[in-house]
């Protein structure tokens, strides 16, 4: 009997699909995937699917001639992890299933996609070891969905949402943003969350923190065959109950060249033990830098409202929404506004070049940024009831997806006490 992962009841396979930019969808494994096609749409579907950023670690195969191609390829031939299957109408699906089950190596999944609409069916399906059965015409999120979604099993602990944030130049903020970010997810939100700071020579996220860990991020990416969740775990220093850093040595001693493929295993380890990882990506343009912010499940661009900004906020946008075009696009949010004496760009130009407009302007406030920065502190430490407080609160909602906060109840003294602080 082929395995499968049994759906929990007959409703999910008639069920609407989420729209791809408000679900989460985790990355699938190295696996090797073999499709069989019947329609032209359905193979460029499933092409499209093998190059979403879900699916970089597979290997695809598309083939024409659907369940009678399959079992014949399969007769002298090892099966994949995943066999995609397209079923006509006029198909046999049951006794073709029955069939293929004869030549399929143990622990192969298969999907089939059919144009019969019956829960019937779909329970016959599963009986046979279907591991998901899907609807004809599928678009490419549909194929993304269905291969990712065999290994998510229900009972495991859900994969961590990665939430990159950029700067458009250097010395918009970037790094404040994020840090400030972070903590609103996991104080606000009650989310476990990680910072990994990316800046391994000039990084900020431990001098943010008040944090001086021994060890940190560049000991894992330079001990590429140590990294295991033990490993990451002994790298994290833990800033509150729910917030955990993975530090930059901040140190000229080594000189930080990575490949493209560098940071992937640390990634993958951070997203099987941590609901939600926040990137602070440095200003720059590698392979790794782009492969970072393309693999995101999330990403947010931070600039000022100067030329140079809007520029590479466009440019960066416009790469990244078509790197991903079964994802929902970037985000971008303008810092530092409203500097004395200083000619900007609005917010509405901005909108109108980028052709959607930001979710927060943050303005230029010098005094509470720069106390923050040299105590060690976030905005919110500092000062609670600041509108830049809930600005992050708001960004930390966007970027999550969540609307609901958890802050933990105060006393009746608290205002009193905030004020007294404040003077």
């Amino acid at each position: 009997m082929i395995s499968y992962a049994q759906k929990t009841d007959d409703e999910q396979s008639v069920a609407a699909p989420t729209p791809a930019a408000e679900e989460h969808i985790a990355p699938a494994p190295r696996i090797s995937i073999q499709a069989f096609c019947e329609t032209v749409e359905t193979a460029s579907a499933v092409q499209a699917a093998g190059e979403d950023r879900r699916l970089t670690k597979a290997h695809l195969k598309i083939q024409m001639g659907g369940m009678a191609a399959a079992i014949e390829a399969y007769r002298s031939a090892p099966t994949p992890n995943v066999i995609l299957l397209e079923a006509e109408p006029r198909t046999d699906i049951l006794g073709g299933l029955d069939q293929l089950a004869t030549v399929c190596d143990a622990g192969t999944r298969v999907i089939v996609i059919g144009k019969v609409n019956d829960v019937t069916l779909y329970r016959e399906l599963v009986r046979r070891g279907v591991s998901d059965y899907v609807i004809a015409p599928v678009v490419t999120i549909d194929v993304v969905r269905s291969i990712c979604g065999l290994f998510s099993a229900p009972e495991a602990k859900a994969v961590g949402r990665i939430i990159a944030v950029v700067g458009a130049k250097g010395g918009v903020g970037a790094s404040t943003i994020a840090h400030n970010v972070a903590w609103a997810i996991a104080r606000d939100l009650a989310l476990d969350s990680v910072v990994a700071d990316l800046d391994l020579a000039f990084g900020t996220a431990g001098l943010d923190y008040n944090q001086d860990p021994p060890q940190g991020i560049a000991d894992a990416v330079f001990s590429p065959d140590r990294i295991d969740t033990a490993f990451i775990d002994r790298l994290l220093s833990k800033c509150t109950d729910h917030l955990s850093l993975l530090a930059a040595p901040a140190t000229l001693e080594r000189v930080y060249d990575f490949g493209t493929e560098a940071f992937d295993s640390i990634f993958d380890t951070l997203r099987s033990t941590m609901p939600c990882i926040v990137l602070d990506v440095p200003h720059q343009w590698t392979g790794w830098t782009r492969r970072a912010l393309i693999g995101a499940d999330d990403i947010l661009i931070v600039a000022s409202p100067d030329l140079a900004n809007l520029r590479n906020t466009k440019n960066m946008y416009d790469l990244i929404k078509a790197s991903r075009p079964n994802d929902r696009p970037p985000l971008y949010c303008l810092n530092q506004v409203g500097v004395p004496k200083r000619p900007e760009i609005s917010a509405a130009e901005f909108a109108k070049a980028i052709e959607t407009p930001p979710i927060a302007t943050i303005p230029f406030e010098p005094q509470i940024f720069g106390a923050a920065a040299n105590n060690g502190q976030m905005i919110a430490e500092v000062s609670a009831n600041h509108r830049t407080t809930e600005m992050f609160l708001q960004i930390a909602q966007r970027l999550t997806g969540r609307g609901e906060t958890k802050k933990p109840r105060g006393s009746l003294l608290a205002p009193l006490l905030e004020k007294l602080r404040s003077k």
